[in-house]
């Protein structure tokens, strides 16, 4: 299997710490808002990741935090803290809110059917850790205490830019509108561990710390979460192509520094989602969730299949025609699935199910393109087996694509049943009227008249019932009536 590294920026060979166990940490979710679509893109393919490693035969632990403190909106450790805007937006604590937003990225990521990672850690469950951290990188001279804060020291780093080479004077915090540059700091790149002194004098969440009563910085929460739970030795980091910088490079640099090697072998992440304006952002406004795509009528799981038609390191441009072109396929697909029969009785043909699944597999295996996942999904369709061998690749592919196609495919097959049993039941219904009988007979002689080439006795028959206040309907389908 092929990933693409973002640390090294090249696909390499997948090759876990210990065989056949994988970690994996995820960076979950600010829960200040509902989270937007082009968020749950990267939760979505962060998925399908798992699930494919799941599906490759791997024992995989996965791990995800939960922002619900310290989460500034800079790259600097300035701006607005998160949590705090939306409290008071919406006049709760902020651990209401915290709570609200949890379970609402949870409901959503369940109708996109995103598995739920094995363990889910609140940031404000760890601060022990991240005192013991912070202290460690204290000790070995890589944090220092200034203006009554903690700051992680990036000079003492030999390389402080992993995923791409920046310019310091293009980090100049202080030329960018809005934001002030923090004096406390010894170089501009460092970047808080622990808040004693701020500027939001009204912060709710604050722990006793050997340096008085403060609160983490939000790079250490992720540092922490992970050796905690997962080790030092990190098989893959994911998210968001947008944490990259400041956040996974804070990461990559307090995580070694604190446990003197290498500690993440795998940076994988996900660019954005895009509208025609350009990225997709809460700070925009109005902003695009799963509950508003469901109002207009569009299903969770044409979402997914919009988004896994497209590489995970492609920018995506999100319109509403291109969901309308999506409703489309997914809709077209789902009805050459229903047509599938899956009481035929044929057996599997386990020769033609290894050979066509070593197209999905070769697709997966290079650096997850799902996009060539779907086709051959396709290929599936057009091959010339069995229906039971079809609706056994099927469900297959889907335990990674999780497209819900086998269900939705039952429910439309059930639902095109239940028409064809009711139009049964309405023409039963009709033939036991006399008059009705009489006309269902005539257009049957008619329609053999017809086929006979007997055009003069097909247009008697229809001339005689005109008479008696009954037109008939011709249609691409048969014959319809109707009485006047």
């Amino acid at each position: 299997m092929l990933l693409y590294n973002s640390a090294t920026r090249k696909r390499e060979e997948f090759i876990p710490h210990v065989e056949g166990k994988v970690s994996m940490y995820t960076c979950g979710p600010t829960v200040y808002h509902f989270a937007h679509i082009g968020n749950l893109r990267t939760y979505m393919m962060e998925d399908v990741l798992e699930k494919y490693l799941r599906y490759a035969g791997y024992d995989v632990t996965r791990v995800m935090n939960i922002t619900d403190v310290g989460h500034l909106s800079s790259d600097a450790d300035e701006g607005e803290d998160k949590m705090l805007k939306g409290a008071r937006r919406e006049k709760k604590t902020v651990m209401e809110i915290a709570k609200f937003y949890t379970d609402a990225f949870f409901a959503d990521c369940d109708k996109l059917n995103i598995k739920t990672p094995d363990i889910i850690q609140p940031a404000t469950g760890c601060i022990p850790e991240y005192i013991s951290m912070i202290e460690t990188l204290l000790e070995k001279g890589y944090a220092y205490e200034a203006g009554g804060n903690i700051y992680f020291d990036t000079s003492k780093l030999e390389k402080y830019y992993i995923f791409n080479d920046f310019k310091e004077e293009d980090l100049d915090v202080g030329v960018r509108e809005g934001v002030e540059a923090d004096g406390n700091k010894r170089n501009k790149a460092d970047f808080v561990l622990w808040f004693t002194k701020s500027k939001f004098d009204d912060q709710e969440l604050k722990w006793e710390s050997p340096w008085g009563i403060g609160y983490p910085g939000w790079h250490i929460e992720c540092s922490g979460i992970s050796l905690k739970y997962l080790g030092e030795y990190l098989d893959i980091h994911c998210g968001g192509i947008d944490n990259a910088f400041p956040h996974h490079t804070n990461e990559i640099a307090q995580s070694e520094a604190c446990i003197g090697h290498e500690w993440c072998k795998y940076w994988v992440h996900v660019l954005h989602l895009n509208t025609n304006s350009g990225k997709m952002s809460k700070s925009k406004g109005e902003f695009l969730t799963v509950s508003l795509l469901e109002e207009k009528g569009y299903d969770p799981m044409v979402y997914r299949f919009f988004c896994l038609q497209s590489h995970y390191r492609k920018s995506l441009v999100f319109s509403w025609e291109n969901m309308d072109n999506a409703v489309v396929a997914y809709n077209k697909l789902i009805a050459r699935i229903a047509a599938l029969d899956p009481d035929s009785g044929d057996a599997v043909d386990t020769e033609a199910f290894e050979t066509l699944r070593a197209g999905f597999v070769k697709a997966m295996d290079n650096d997850m393109n799902t996009s060539l996942a779907v086709t051959a999904l396709y290929d599936v369709l057009k091959a010339k087996v069995s229906d039971a061998t079809k609706l056994a690749l099927i469900e297959n592919y889907d335990t990674v694509l999780s497209l819900s196609l086998l269900d939705r495919a039952n429910a439309l097959r059930k639902k095109e049943e239940e028409k064809k049993a009711a139009e049964a039941k309405a023409l039963a219904d009709a033939a036991a009227d006399p008059f009705v009988a009489e006309i269902l007979s005539a257009i049957e002689a008619r329609k053999a008249a017809k086929k006979a080439k007997n055009f003069a006795e097909a247009d008697r028959i229809r001339d005689e019932l005109a008479a008696k206040g009954v037109t008939l309907i011709d249609t691409a389908q048969g014959t319809t009536y109707k009485i006047d």
